[in-house]
């Protein structure tokens, strides 16, 4: 049931327009002097003609009370009437076609969505765009070092991105500028604006009240040609805030006890919409590190209402105009939700009883209060120690979090003391580099065994070239957002604990994963001990931020130079000419099912958690992310196999003498696709959660999987799926999921009726499944296929279908020229 601010205490009401220019009277921030000035013409919301939409918007819903998240949406919805002509929005049930302004794409992901992109045949993108080159430097000795030797290793690479950017008018951000989420934040991120991602922590953005959203590189491609992007209506949490953080209690634990409550799977299909006063005392980064690990509830977004302390981040950050012209659009009532605005759910947080928390190992959800992890590592049988403390990171890179960690560094300092493992500390972007640099930040934390990294991804995604350890079970503390096993330094037996950047450094120094720098001593030699005051930052540097190495940065908005040749090599095996997938229907398919798909063999039962890492590995394969060919190799290559609970294994029931029936899976697909024999798998619960990545729907697609059939699916993933022309479909009955094994035949019956529209329910698809002994049943599925949807499978992929568009606009405008 739906929860509206007229069926909670007053208090919970969210903030009205004259409430908002009461609190930005009372600035909570004190304003930083910007050494910065940006043009902000292609950074500044169209906010009159946003505010104009969503006034058109509303004389169709009824002029109902909105969100702050349904006010940004609705205000870019591409052609309200046609959106809207069954009867309105309902959450959760109706698609938006969406008209994004911005479109972000890190390295490893911008190579597909370019290659994609480059075979629309367009000659400049439909909207701004930017390139950050963050994904593909790996860690081992030092920023200096390691970006010139990842620079060496990856210059194929940064070859394409730079010159594919050059030919189409895309900012090209040079490794070494910084992690992609950073720089949005510092350059991009304005409130209000609707932005995609091509990296499923995009929502870092919404700490400036915008929607950003992580999305496939097909997503994005949608913005880039113009064509507008759909998104099923969000449901819309309400996260209300109240009181204010103490002590050791920051951001980063109010999102790691979110996560707690919500499990990976409670935000899917839905955004996160904070509201209340607690909002309005946290700086603007600190609510940038909330929403970008909303992703780790399998959030579509998060966002806030706009605070007098994001204005002043947008002023030191030299975006005074993007300011002053949120400043007159909050007047106007856009950049907050309206009073009895309805959520489907609100979540209660009194921020003065929060604790500092711990969450894992080996999922981010696994949330356990500071004060109790030490006994948790007791009951759980672990080594109460430490091997290495990481901070920094896209999620707690800012200003604010490294003055915080320095104050505890100079406390240490000047007890004696220096941290007992491994402290490895990754700054966000140049920008906060040169600026902790300058302000001594830097040398105040390798005075105490700090290494600081190049300004990159690095061990957060798995790029650290970790020398010890391997094969051995041992804990690491991070401030990161995300923990699978493997995921960090390729070792599975490795737990990573994630928590504030203040309590990784605090416990850095101890060395003892029971270690609560909240109430605990460290001895010290002198026979005395030592205990931490809680952490001071300052959000804001008081004499602004400088850039650091321009070199680094792009010339804005460039101009597309459509006579630059886009350098790939013809012998790569790093970048690789994306050819179109078939159809499954139609003459040339060897489907002789009509519009049903063609039978598929079931390649295997996937059992337990399978996230984007499991299916498309990173670390190592990062640097194949443009070579579809080669990157396919890894294809599940960590996943379970539910039949005899192997990793890495898939039966072959129709080998051949020479083969042998078992094999690794990515080997077992490969047979299946030199037989020309399409196939499905059968999957568990949430599947596809974590990373954006779209290679883990490419690879099965280019392998000739045509459906997969889940228990639940994570949202990104399964857009992807359907970007790419193979069919996701839900157990009605999860029960089932144990019905159907490797070598079964199974078979859509009803798909026809849905790609002819006779029937267009959920539930028109059923699957007939002939086991292996011969026995037949039927199974009931439903899908969440759109109209628009089924034409991209219909057409083999939705790059197929935009291209047959384009072509097809084009040939009229040529017949009436």
């Amino acid at each position: 049931m739906r929860q509206n601010a007229c069926t909670l205490p007053r208090r919970v009401l969210a903030r009205t327009p004259a409430a908002y220019v009461q609190a930005q009277r009372r600035s909570l921030a004190t304003e930083a002097t910007s050494l910065l000035r940006k043009d902000c013409s292609s950074i500044t919301p169209p906010y009159n003609k946003l505010i104009q939409n969503l006034a058109h918007v509303r004389r169709i819903l009824g002029d109902r009370p909105l969100t702050l998240a349904e006010k940004i949406l609705y205000s870019h919805i591409h052609e309200p009437e046609r959106t809207l002509a069954n009867g309105g929005i309902k959450r959760g049930e109706t698609y938006l076609q969406l008209k994004p302004e911005r479109v972000a794409m890190q390295d490893a992901s911008a190579q597909m969505a370019l290659l994609q992109f480059m075979s629309a045949g367009m000659s400049r993108c439909a909207v701004p765009a930017s390139i950050h080159c963050d994904h593909l430097i790996q860690a081992s000795q030092g920023a200096e070092q390691d970006l010139e030797r990842s620079i060496a290793n990856n210059q194929e690479v940064f070859d394409f991105l730079e010159s594919a950017a050059r030919k189409y008018g895309i900012e090209f951000w040079k490794p070494g500028s910084g992690i992609i989420h950073q720089i949005v934040l510092e350059n991009y991120a304005a409130p209000g604006m609707l932005m995609l991602g091509t990296d499923s922590h995009t929502p870092n953005a919404g700490g400036l009240g915008m929607l950003a959203i992580g999305v496939g590189g097909a997503d994005a491609v949608d913005a880039l040609t113009g064509t507008p992007w759909e998104l099923k209506a969000p449901r819309i949490i309400g996260v209300h805030l109240t009181g204010q953080m103490n002590g050791w209690t920051t951001p980063k634990d109010l999102i790691l006890h979110l996560a707690g409550k919500l499990t990976v799977r409670g935000g899917t299909g839905s955004i996160l919409e904070y509201f209340g006063p607690g909002v309005f005392n946290q700086s603007c980064t600190g609510l940038a590190t909330v929403a970008n690990m909303g992703a780790e509830v399998g959030a579509t977004t998060s966002t806030f209402p706009y605070t007098p302390r994001m204005r002043a981040y947008l002023h030191a950050t030299g975006r005074a105009p993007v300011a002053g012209a949120a400043d007159k659009a909050a007047r106007n009532g856009y950049l907050v939700a309206d009073e009895h605005a309805e959520y489907d759910e609100i979540i209660q947080i009194n921020l003065s009883e929060l604790e500092p928390a711990v969450n894992g190992p080996f999922t981010p959800d696994l949330a356990t209060p500071l004060s109790k992890f030490g006994s948790f590592v007791k009951e759980n049988g672990w080594k109460d120690e430490l091997s290495a403390a990481l901070i920094g990171s896209c999620t707690n890179s800012s200003y604010e979090d490294m003055t915080s960690v320095a104050d505890l560094a100079r406390q240490a300092k000047q007890a004696g003391l220096k941290t007992k493992v491994p402290f490895l500390c990754t700054p966000g972007s140049e920008q906060i580099r040169a600026t902790i640099e300058r302000d001594q930040i830097t040398k105040e934390l390798e005075d105490v065994g700090a290494t600081v990294l190049a300004n990159a991804c690095g061990p957060c995604i798995g790029q650290w070239k970790r020398e010890d350890k391997k094969g051995e079970e041992n804990a690491i503390l991070t401030s990161f957002n995300r923990n699978f096993k493997s995921r960090n330094d390729g070792n599975r037996l490795t737990m990573n604990f994630l928590a504030s950047p203040t309590v990784v450094t605090a416990m850095a120094f101890s060395g003892k994963l029971s270690f609560n720098p909240m109430t605990d001593s460290i001895p010290l030699p002198s026979g005395e001990s030592f205990r931490f005051t809680p952490p001071r930052g300052q959000d804001l540097p008081e004499a602004g931020f400088t850039p650091g190495e321009t070199r680094y940065y792009p010339k804005p908005m460039p101009e597309p130079q459509p006579e630059t040749e886009v350098v790939i090599r013809p012998d790569s095996q790093r970048l690789e000419i994306l050819e179109p997938f078939p159809s499954h229907f139609g003459p040339g398919s060897g489907n002789e099912r009509g519009l049903e798909l063609p039978p598929l063999k079931v390649l295997m039962r996937v059992r337990g958690k399978c996230t984007t890492d499991h299916i498309s590995a990173a670390g190592p394969w990062l640097k194949y992310k443009g070579h579809l060919t080669n990157i396919s190799e890894n294809l599940l290559i960590t996943a379970v196999n539910d039949e005899g609970g192997d990793v890495n294994v898939a039966f072959d029931h129709e080998h051949s003498p020479a083969e042998p029936e078992t094999d690794t899976i990515p080997a077992v697909a490969k047979r299946f696709k030199a037989r020309k024999q399409p196939w499905a798998l059968i999957v568990d619960e949430n599947y596809g959660e974590g990373s954006a990545r779209e290679h883990a729907a490419l690879q099965p697609r280019f392998y000739g999987c045509a459906m997969i059939v889940a228990r639940s699916f994570a949202r990104i993933h399964e857009t992807n799926l359907k970007k790419q022309g193979i069919l996701p479909l839900w157990f009605v009955d999860k029960a089932d999921y144990g019905r159907i094994g490797s070598g079964d035949v199974v078979e859509t019956l009803g798909l026809a009726d849905l790609l002819e529209g006779r029937d267009t329910s959920d539930r028109a698809i059923r699957l007939r499944v002939t086991r292996r002994d011969g026995e037949t049943f039927e199974v009931p599925v439903r899908h969440t296929m759109s109209a628009d949807q089924l034409k991209w499978l219909r057409a083999g992929s939705a790059l197929n279908h935009i291209r047959a568009q384009i072509s097809a606009a084009e040939g009229g405008a040529a017949a009436s020229s």
